[in-house]
């Protein structure tokens, strides 16, 4: 194991830990789940163990096959849910190879339908996701800053800031940053 492969965050550690859980709950082998999610039997293993974050696209095809949303996900490896989250204490997550930082801005709570999550991307971030973790998902991006192109249902849409874009989520979606900047954006996620 090289050095820059070992998982230092403790969100990530919880994270490893909650996958295996997730798995192990439906007395899943790696072999089902990789088959289940598409996702290889090794990067499934070493996301588990910690020994890597999973990427983005990797962590949303994991969603889909537990069916959860990322922000419920990652709120379940939070400690206890709060009311109010002050900006220092949102969790973040990133996908550094792929220039993808989220932050949780809801205060995560299982009962709850709707969340509010920042994303933000770098000039020339594309991260494509094969399917929703939720079919049925509904989507609000409002663009805070930078360009935007999403594409959805075969549809590329540009957005620039302050554009809102709503969707209903049912298959791929892409999310790209054409630069030169970066790009932030508010999403609103509601569960069907």
């Amino acid at each position: 194991m090289r050095e820059d492969d070992v998982v230092a965050d403790p969100v990530d550690a919880r994270l490893a830990a909650r996958l295996a859980e997730l798995r192990a709950e439906r007395g899943w082998s790696l072999e089902e789940l990789a088959e289940r999610s598409g996702v290889s039997r090794s990067t499934l293993s070493r996301a588990e163990r910690g020994e890597t974050s999973p990427t983005a696209a990797v962590l949303n095809r994991l969603c889909a096959v537990y069916g959860r949303t990322m922000s419920r996900l990652l709120s379940e490896v939070e400690a206890e849910p709060a009311l109010l989250v002050r900006d220092a204490e949102q969790p973040v997550w990133a996908d550094r190879p792929a220039g993808f930082v989220r932050r949780s801005v809801s205060p995560p709570h299982p009962g709850l339908r709707g969340e509010l999550v920042e994303g933000r991307l770098e000039a020339g971030a594309d991260i494509a996701y094969d399917r929703p973790p939720v079919p049925g998902l509904e989507q609000h991006v409002w663009l805070l800053e930078g360009a935007l192109e999403i594409t959805a249902h075969d549809v590329e849409h540009h957005l620039a800031a302050g554009d809102c874009l709503r969707m209903r989520v049912w298959g791929p979606t892409r999310f790209r940053c054409p630069g030169p900047g970066g790009g932030r954006y508010a999403l609103a996620v509601v569960l069907p």
